[in-house]
């Protein structure tokens, strides 16, 4: 019988192997909600530097987590969960929500576009916010949320304090808000910023990136 190719198979393997070490499951949990940092995942872990970066080698051979630098502190890099890791794998709902708040610095392109995909997939309600927040929304963000039948809420970008309550499950998507705001709890998701470049194929990866995320994010959460 045709079994499935041995490079697969090996790759399977290595992923059960680093999947059985309880400080990298560990890790990879708290992967599947957001990116974290060294620093970060040192204060959620409580281990040593040099064994935790043990573990996170172990994990990025496997090909489980990936690793990128800080748009906001070149100095800085996240850690994120690879795209497909946990196929067949994912745990589900562990946290409850009353509403979802995604964050960003100027609350006109990637927080928008993440409360609009929210919305199409949960019933928990989302908004979102900036922590300086620009006069209007992106035209690219229009755009892409046009191109994929994702219709935009007609607000204005808004301030974090005006918009924030202390129930709310808060998901950064954005290094500049997340590093402004270590104390602001939640999660992250570090997707670089499409005003960068401000082209339709920047757009379009934002909005990938954002989509694919809260399709994972969103069974983990139930309504509160």
């Amino acid at each position: 019988m045709n079994t499935e190719p041995v490079e697969a198979f090996q790759a399977r393997v290595a992923k059960h192997a680093a999947l059985a070490d309880p400080a990298r499951l560990r890790i990879v949990d708290l992967l599947t909600l957001g990116d974290l940092s060294p620093t970060e995942l040192q204060a959620e872990l409580g281990m040593p530097s040099n064994l935790l970066s043990h573990h996170l080698r172990t994990l990025e051979g496997a090909g489980l987590a990936t690793r990128h630098r800080s748009e906001a502190d070149r100095r800085r890099g996240y850690f994120r969960l690879a795209a497909g890791a946990l196929v067949g794998l994912a745990p589900g709902a562990e946290h409850g929500a009353s509403r979802v708040l995604f964050v960003c610095t100027r609350n006109s392109a990637r927080s928008q576009l993440a409360a609009a995909l929210w919305n199409q997939v949960s019933k928990i309600p989302s908004t979102s916010a900036g922590t300086h927040p620009a006069d209007s929304i992106a035209k690219g963000a229009i755009d892409v949320a046009r191109r994929h039948g994702i219709p935009l809420a007609d607000l204005s970008p808004r301030r974090l304090d005006q918009v924030a309550r202390d129930e709310d499950f808060v998901v950064t998507v954005c290094d500049n808000a997340h590093e402004e705001l270590p104390g602001l709890g939640g999660i992250h998701w570090s997707v670089p910023d499409p005003l960068r470049l401000n082209t339709d194929e920047a757009f379009e990866g934002a909005f990938t990136d954002i989509s694919h995320r809260i399709d994972g994010l969103a069974p983990r959460l139930h309504a509160a």
